[in-house]
């Protein structure tokens, strides 16, 4: 800036007003400090700023690998809503390796982040010890809540949206109804399956042996859990997956069987990922709010650096039941 400054025959400040825009400057003095600018090929230090301000307007985000494409949507709208709001969005993702999440984790907080998004399990997340020696740094725990009470934490009501999908096929007709259940150590996915016991029992039906598979919220755990489902001396009806990545391996089990959607299987998804409405036919689900999620997530943090002491929030979504082809009325 000293260099702009002595070409173009004006002070540093008057540098940093053209640059930030945030004074006026006359356009003949702004005109000089611009061909000073491209002459020297300068370009602001955003690290300098980001030292000045104590503020480098960017904010971490750290997932677990996943070939689940609701991990990206909601990675979207997180990102979206960063832009709107003048924020850059740093992505690591973990692999669901240990060593290399603490890794990502210093990275990011070394480079002074503005506040931290993270989607973990129960069993794979950084120590609240990591997170302490940056106490100045708020986090927001987003799906899953490792630290309730200890950090902002950001969810759907997993149990109410595994309730109403269950309640769904049996208002259509169903009676043999399976669940496809996700890892037994995400709440979510517990919560989901506690819902669906829950409208099984409410609506006075048993849940024969068997009929509760776990799965990996994967494309893969889908196809082989409903493999398992259709080898059973009597089949499911219908069928409710824990999330739609899993429902896209049940279509695939039962098109191997040569059986039909909803006709033989009512098939019923959880998260209406953009891929469920392009299926054969089309994935009656129920709706998790990802662009919500995610800008709730950016405006907490937002909310947190301005008030640092204020009470840590649960914040929980309703989700919403879509209905489509793959649930069909049954005599």
């Amino acid at each position: 800036m000293k260099d702009v400054a002595r070409l173009a025959g004006v002070s540093t400040s008057t540098v940093s007003h053209v640059i930030n825009n945030n004074r006026f400057v006359s356009d003949s003095i702004r005109e000089k400090v611009n061909v000073a600018i491209g002459e020297l090929n300068y370009a602001p230090s955003a690290l300098a700023r980001s030292l000045k301000i104590n503020q480098t307007r960017t904010i971490g985000m750290l997932i677990t690998s996943s070939s689940n494409p609701f991990y990206s949507e909601v990675v979207q709208g997180v990102e979206r809503s960063c832009y709107e709001r003048g924020y850059s969005l740093i992505l690591c993702n973990t692999d669901g390796d240990e060593e290399r999440m603490n890794r990502s984790i210093e990275t990011l907080l070394q480079k002074r982040v503005d506040g931290l998004i993270m989607m973990f399990t129960e069993h794979h997340c950084p120590s609240q010890d990591t997170l302490s020696r940056y106490p100045s740094i708020p986090a927001v725990m987003m799906d899953w809540a490792p630290f309730a009470g200890l950090n902002d934490i950001i969810q759907d009501n997993a149990f109410i949206g595994g309730k109403m999908a269950t309640e769904h096929l049996i208002e259509q007709g169903y009676r043999r109804i399976a669940c496809i259940i996700g890892p037994t150590d995400k709440t979510t996915s517990t919560q989901r399956q506690d819902g669906y016991r829950q409208a099984m029992k409410e609506a006075g039906l048993v849940i024969p042996e068997g009929y509760e598979v776990t799965g990996d919220f994967e494309f893969s755990g889908g196809l082989t859990a409903m493999q398992q489902l259709l080898a059973l001396p009597q089949r499911p009806d219908a069928v409710f997956a824990g999330n739609d990545a899993m429902a896209v391996g049940v279509y695939q089990a039962i098109y191997q069987q040569g059986l039909r959607i909803p006709q033989d299987i009512a098939v019923m998804g959880y998260d209406d990922i953009q891929l469920a409405q392009y299926l054969t036919p089309p994935l009656t689900t129920i709706h998790q709010p990802k662009d919500e999620l995610g800008e709730l997530a950016i405006d907490t943090l937002l909310h947190r650096l301005k008030d640092p002491e204020a009470e840590a929030q649960v914040l929980v979504l309703t989700p919403e039941l879509v209905v489509r082809g793959s649930v069909g009325r049954k005599p």
